[in-house]
């Protein structure tokens, strides 16, 4: 919200997603200003993106203006991100060449923000040697690219080369806008969902979890600079870009998948709701309805926090606790039980809270006694308010 981003249009048929990209991030609140080059205009006209943006489009570096300044320096210094979507090969090469020949990429060169790329070209394109040099040296110089997707392209040709799912780039932005970046060279593993126990083929086990908790976690993590792993139950959700996701079923898949990782790890944060129960047999065969009553016997789940906790060196260890009745006693008995430095309470009798929603209500209560309740935010700002509080002990 309150940011500033600069658009760079170039001439390909994917300039037609990039409106779709403007749109959206003037939903977040984001501040769009286009500029496009001269072969964009062939693919989408400016009013287009005037309409969406409210605000006006350059598409020359010599045309009259009711403002006297030096255009593309002004909004080169009013940029907090500067995208280029679609970037085109002659584009990339101009920027990666120090040439200036438009107002694009002379705004480009006088910009203190961090430029984004989104490619989009034919695949030979892409793949031209000369065109990977470029791309490599703007790497090496710390620009930022969203690399684009394999699939069909509006030649015909099918192969790498196709524009970047939007989702992908806005991701992208969000991370580059994010003020923070307290947790760069930080590993974090975070779980999320819920598990499934299997009855038989067909039937199983589970709970409520939606896992968007996790998976918000994991979202404001990577933004804030750390190196993101999500151990993840079945969801519906749309992990954000950059975050390394282990998808897993049971609970013993989600045990074996956090055992692995833990070693390496700084940080770990557990937002999976993990089943306490499994079958003791999962049987072969469908089990058929008959008159008689079907016992299903069940066993203990390892209880992988408290294995965590017990192994725990120098890790900070959160947990989350979920609650129908004595709330701060039952998290506070779960966080000295399982050696955890926070843990994240909430109630399914509080209203905003509990499973699917997008909100949440938390109580965190550390290791040293502290009580924070939050009120009723959003599960993005809960996951702040957490990170914020485990930047503190490190």
């Amino acid at each position: 919200m309150g940011k500033t981003v600069v658009m760079g249009i170039c001439g390909g048929i994917a300039a037609y997603k990039a409106v779709y990209a403007a749109s959206a991030m003037m939903k977040k609140g984001i501040d769009v200003h286009v500029v496009m080059t001269k072969s964009a205009t062939e693919f989408v006209t400016p009013l287009t993106f005037q309409t969406i943006t409210k605000n006006k489009v350059i598409t020359d570096m010599f045309s009259l203006s009711e403002n006297v300044t030096t255009e593309h320096i002004s909004l080169a210094k009013a940029a907090d991100a500067f995208l280029i979507c679609p970037a085109t090969a002659n584009v990339i090469g101009k920027i990666a060449s120090g040439i200036a020949d438009d107002f694009l990429t002379t705004t480009v060169m006088a910009t203190k923000a961090k430029v984004v790329f989104a490619p989009a070209m034919n695949t030979n394109m892409y793949e031209n040697p000369i065109v990977t040099a470029n791309i490599n040296k703007l790497k090496h110089l710390k620009y930022e690219f969203v690399e684009p997707a394999d699939g069909i392209l509006a030649c015909g040709d099918s192969g790498r080369g196709r524009l970047a799912e939007i989702e992908d780039i806005l991701d992208k932005i969000d991370e580059v806008l994010c003020d923070k970046k307290d947790f760069e060279g930080k590993k974090v593993l975070i779980t999320a969902g819920a598990t499934q126990e299997a009855i038989d083929p067909v039937r199983y086990i589970t709970n409520h979890s939606t896992g968007k908790m996790g998976y918000a976690l994991a979202k404001i993590a990577k933004m804030r600079g750390a190196n993101v792993t999500l151990v993840s139950g079945k969801t519906n959700l749309r992990p954000f870009s950059g975050v390394d996701v282990v998808n897993v079923t049971s609970a013993e898949d989600m045990y074996n998948a956090v055992m692995e990782k833990y070693p390496d790890t700084d940080i770990v944060i557990k937002a999976a709701a993990v089943a306490d129960f499994t079958p003791e047999k999962c049987e072969s065969e469908k089990i058929k309805k008959t008159d008689s009553e079907y016992a299903l016997p069940l066993k203990k789940t390892e209880d992988i926090l408290k294995k965590l906790g017990a192994l725990k060196v120098n890790q900070i260890l959160v947990g989350f606790c979920m609650e129908t009745s004595n709330l701060i006693e039952n998290a506070r008995e779960k966080l000295a039980n399982k050696n955890l430095d926070f843990i994240a309470a909430n109630s399914l009798n509080c209203e905003g809270a509990g499973f699917g929603a997008d909100t949440n209500v938390v109580t965190l209560i550390s290791k040293d006694g502290g009580i924070e309740p939050l009120e009723k935010m959003s599960k993005d700002d809960v996951a702040n308010v957490i990170l914020d509080r485990i930047a503190e002990k490190f």
